[in-house]
């Protein structure tokens, strides 16, 4: 049976890709000077000016048009009774291939720029109990703060009470004013979107995503309130061509920090403490009851209406999805896969240790 020659060439295509991102995850600097800082910045400012302005997900829309799709292809595949089946095989292939090479020219090639770390001049390293112990404390104390700034009591649980627009809103707020020390992380153009796919997401175990090939950063907007804003700015800063999980979240709490608003201070401290004690917990139990015992429990109830929600929404495919999505992360260079979460405490000791005088005291 004769294949398309427009087929076979981008079979042929696909396996150049293959060895070309092959050689290119080996050459960081080459990625970070002329594709992250250079061309990726012109083709996310037209993404967002094409599509941040649509109030809904153009991105789901066409996710669901292609799961529309494939329904349909496998159905007509089984109604032909799987005629010409080698052509339609080379017709997905050649499909593949164009996704392939649109996902890595639009946003994938940041999964193989030079790590945060080295962008912002800190120097990570393996921390210490003490340093993880010393975190922990000052996280917690700024954290009993802020809570207590806005509800005046330990006991109380913090309510947000912004609507979901206006929390993408004020995201943007805390970029600007983080450019200003961080001019890597200006954001222009457009905002965060609620995901038209956030009961499914909620499902998953997914708090947001961002569409690579529309430049669009999904929130699931049922999450809790108090995640949001994080959730939010960790979108926004794969928006601005931070791919990996980790610098994410980090540049996330930087931004969440950063805003003016104390419910985004509150969201900040809120998600790196929950880093440093969770790895805490890992290394020394004892340790991490004595520091749990310290938060104000308005705080505590936050945590625990937090873990009920996702408790809410387990399910036995839910698994499954973690495991492919491990897959496609230590398939894009973060050979720790989902625990490369984690790694953000590594960034929160280093930032602290650089920029903030009163946890320097503590020697961290």
């Amino acid at each position: 049976m004769k294949i398309k020659k427009r087929n076979l060439y981008l079979i042929l295509f696909l396996g150049i890709q293959i060895m070309l991102m092959r050689w290119i995850e080996n050459i960081p600097s080459f990625i970070e000077t002329y594709y992250s800082k250079c061309i990726y910045l012109y083709i996310s400012y037209l993404m967002r000016i094409l599509f941040g302005w649509i109030p809904f997900s153009v991105g789901d829309l066409l996710i669901f048009s292609f799961l529309l799709y494939t329904i349909r292809f496998i159905y007509l595949l089984f109604k032909t009774r799987f005629q010409e089946f080698v052509d339609k095989i080379a017709g997905i292939i050649a499909f593949t291939s164009v996704i392939y090479f649109c996902f890595y020219l639009f946003w994938g090639l940041n999964y193989f720029r030079e790590p945060l770390s080295k962008n912002l001049g800190y120097k990570t390293k393996i921390y210490t109990n003490e340093q993880l112990i010393d975190i922990s404390t000052y996280l917690i104390s700024q954290l009993n703060a802020t809570h207590m700034e806005i509800t005046k009591s330990d006991s109380l649980e913090i309510n947000i009470p912004y609507s979901n627009e206006k929390i993408y809103s004020l995201a943007k707020n805390g970029y600007e004013n983080l450019s200003k020390n961080f001019p890597q992380f200006t954001y222009k153009y457009g905002k965060a979107k609620s995901s038209l796919m956030s009961l499914i997401q909620s499902y998953n175990g997914t708090s947001g995503y961002l569409n690579p090939f529309t430049g669009e950063a999904q929130v699931n907007d049922k999450i809790p309130k108090t995640i949001m804003p994080t959730t939010t700015c960790h979108e926004m800063a794969h928006q601005i061509g931070f791919a990996a999980e980790n610098e994410a979240n980090f540049i996330g709490f930087l931004a969440a920090l950063s805003n003016d608003d104390l419910y985004f201070k509150y969201s900040a401290y809120r998600m790196a403490t929950r880093y440093v004690i969770f790895e805490l917990y890992k290394r020394d139990k004892k340790k991490y009851r004595e520091i749990y015992e310290t938060i104000n429990i308005g705080i505590i109830k936050d945590f625990t209406a937090s873990s009920a929600f996702w408790e809410k929404y387990k399910n036995p495919i839910e698994p499954i999805i973690k495991k492919g999505y491990n897959a496609y992360l230590k398939s894009n260079n973060q050979r720790e896969g989902i625990n490369s979460y984690n790694y953000v405490v590594d960034l929160l000791i280093s930032h602290f240790k650089k920029n903030d005088s009163k946890i320097n005291e503590k020697k961290v």
